[in-house]
């Protein structure tokens, strides 16, 4: 995909298909050299997006697995970093994430100053996202590691309040994060209120297993869907296009009609 032109893909597509379907690779559980059979089923299931990163790398070589997606994919390719450690110049773009849910000022700024040069030197498009990690029922990775506690899934106000502070401030996307794994996904009506609050478009993730919850978040207003943990499990890949078709509601309607 031509260098800036990433956040343009994503907003023309939810015009066109109604929301969209984002994967997550997390280059340690995704070996390398399972990627020839597995991205031909990823562009098949008509995924919009490939998001790669992880809370921790510990076993792979981060550059190389985005690499080697690339060299192979037509699907844009999205870093969606766990640590400034975490960009590579073959991705498409990258998620300048901002954890404004908590108030750990590392999170808010300071390793944004730290990664900005070099996303500035190798031409990767940033994409302002606003992060919000919502109580999911256990403690998870991203808030553990990031020392930020979690919005209450009960307060939607909280949400709204902190979604909207970052639309004013300039963040792209809003982004409901109830972990990886989560034993609870983010409430419905707290999607709503975000969603219907801001005017750009909020990420739901953590906790999706199924097409079914999947299309509950589009139906509260998620622009964008992101399932990860489900299909780390390759059993579970003969539901991608069950997951990506009911998301594309719009496309749906339109073949019907």
């Amino acid at each position: 995909m031509e260098k800036g032109k990433v956040y343009n893909y994503i907003l023309e597509n939810i015009e066109k298909k109604g929301a969209l379907f984002f994967l997550l690779l997390d280059p340690d559980k995704t070996k390398i050299e399972a990627l020839d059979d597995l991205i031909p089923k990823f562009e098949s299931a008509d995924v919009d997006l490939l998001l790669i990163g992880g809370s921790l790398i510990l076993d792979s070589d981060f550059n190389e697995f985005v690499k080697t997606i690339k060299s192979k994919s037509k699907i844009p390719v999205v870093i969606f970093p766990g640590g400034v450690e975490q960009v590579s110049p073959y991705a498409d773009a990258i998620l300048f994430l901002s954890i404004v849910s908590g108030r750990n000022p590392e999170n808010l700024i300071g390793k944004h100053v730290i990664a900005a040069p070099l996303i500035k030197r190798i031409n990767l498009e940033p994409i302002p996202t606003a992060y919000i990690l919502i109580e999911s029922g256990k403690t998870t990775t991203a808030e553990f590691l990031s020392n930020s506690k979690p919005i209450p899934r009960h307060k939607s106000d909280l949400a709204v309040a902190h979604a909207l502070a970052a639309e004013y401030l300039g963040m792209k996307l809003i982004y409901l994060e109830a972990g990886s794994g989560a034993e609870l996904t983010v409430p419905g009506e707290m999607i709503y209120a975000v969603s219907k609050t801001c005017s750009i478009p909020v990420i739901v993730g953590g906790g999706i297993r199924s097409p079914e919850i999947a299309r509950e978040k589009v139906d509260a207003g998620a622009k964008i869907v992101v399932v990860g943990n489900h299909f780390e499990n390759p059993e579970n890949f003969s539901q991608l296009k069950e997951f990506t078709s009911i998301v594309h509601y719009k496309l749906k309607t339109s073949t019907e009609v």
